[in-house]
Order: structure tokens, then sequence, then C-alpha cells
């Protein structure tokens, strides 16, 4: 690997991003609360799918071209508003429903749908797209071989595959379950007022 290029530093930026609370967050902890483990997995595969596609896209110049075209980044934030808000209603709609659940597999999903849901989450998330552009026009020399940006995208993904299924694993431990089963109308009211904030917020931040 070029001497040039600091993969702990890229590394280290990676996952700040990658913990900071945020849509993929909130996501991932309401599968794995109502759908149960292997469904949070599956949408953890989405959303790292979908961060490994951004780094792609963006070491081998999407992410530069989507840099300078201000309307591809606004089609993709007001996509990534609506896809928010879409969820939000969702959960909204779980709020206002008494019926108590009784199993940790609330939803009629499949694991398809959960890593579709994930995938589309991270797809259409255009600071996802401005961090991977960002990180790999300052942090990759232009003169980086092909074998450095393969080393450097296969350590983002994998470093992305151990927090998103990291993430999957805690909410879906039993004493979580437990406690969102109990308290299941509040943890719904608040992942709906999550994910509708999240989605005014995107809406109303202009990334270009």
């Amino acid at each position: 690997m070029s001497e040039s290029i600091q993969l702990t530093l890229i590394l280290g930026t990676a996952l700040i991003a990658s913990l900071s609370p945020g849509p993929t967050t909130l996501a991932i902890a309401s599968t794995s609360m109502t759908c149960g483990r292997r469904f949070g997995l599956a949408l953890a595969s989405g959303v790292m799918t979908g961060s490994l596609l951004w780094s792609v896209s963006a070491a081998f110049g999407l992410g530069a071209i989507m840099l300078t075209n201000a309307w591809a980044l606004e089609i993709l934030r007001y996509l990534g508003a609506s896809y928010l808000v879409y969820l939000a209603a969702i959960a909204g709609r779980k709020a206002m429903t008494a019926r108590e659940p009784q199993t940790n597999t609330l939803p009629s999903t499949s694991l398809g749908r959960a890593y579709g849901k994930g995938l589309a989450i991270h797809l259409t998330n255009p600071k996802a797209a401005l961090f991977f552009g960002s990180l790999y026009s300052i942090a990759i020399p232009s003169g980086a071989t092909l074998q450095d940006l393969i080393l450097v995208i296969a350590a983002i993904g994998l470093q992305s595959f151990l927090v998103f299924h990291g993430y999957a694993l805690l909410f879906s431990i039993p004493p979580v379950v437990r406690g969102y089963l109990r308290l299941r109308r509040w943890f719904e009211a608040f992942f709906a007022l999550a994910f509708a904030s999240a989605g005014i917020k995107v809406l109303l931040t202009r990334v270009a």
C-alpha cells in the first residue's frame, strides 16, 4: 500500500461516521427489536451493501461527479427525505395500535424486504454520498493504485460489517426485546418522531 494513504485515519473517520446516531441506527434498532435478530441482521446487511456501493462509487470517481453536480444530490436528498417520512408514518401507525404483540416477530415482512429496506436507507442518504466522496477525494492521493483502492474499500467494508451487524445483535438481545415489548407504543412513537425529524432535516439541509 502507498505510504501516502493513511489507512488508520480513513478507518477512524469512517468509524465515527458509522457509529453516529442517525436513520441507519434507528432502522437497525427498530427492526432488531420488533422483528428479531435475523431480520435485524438482514437489514444491517442491506445497509452495509449500500455503504459498500457508495465506497466503490466514490473510489472510482462517481463521488466526485456527484459533488460537482448539485442536481444529482438534490434528487437524492428528496428521495431520502421521502423515504424517512414514510418510515415515520409506519412507526406512527404502529404506535397508535393498541393491540399488544405476542412475539418478537411483529410485522409481516421477509428477510429480503428487510435487506431492501436497509439498502434503500443508505442509498438514498445524501450524507453518505457526500461523506464517501469527500473521504476519497481528500484521503486518497491521485496516484493511488488499483490495489490501494481495493484495500481501502475492503477495510471500510469489513469495519462497516462489524459495526452495523453489531448494532443488530445488540438490539436483539432478550432484555432489550423484553423492554421493547413492555413499552412498545412508546418506542414506536419515538421511532416515528426520530424518522420524521431526520427526514425533515435532510429535506431542509442543502447538501450542495
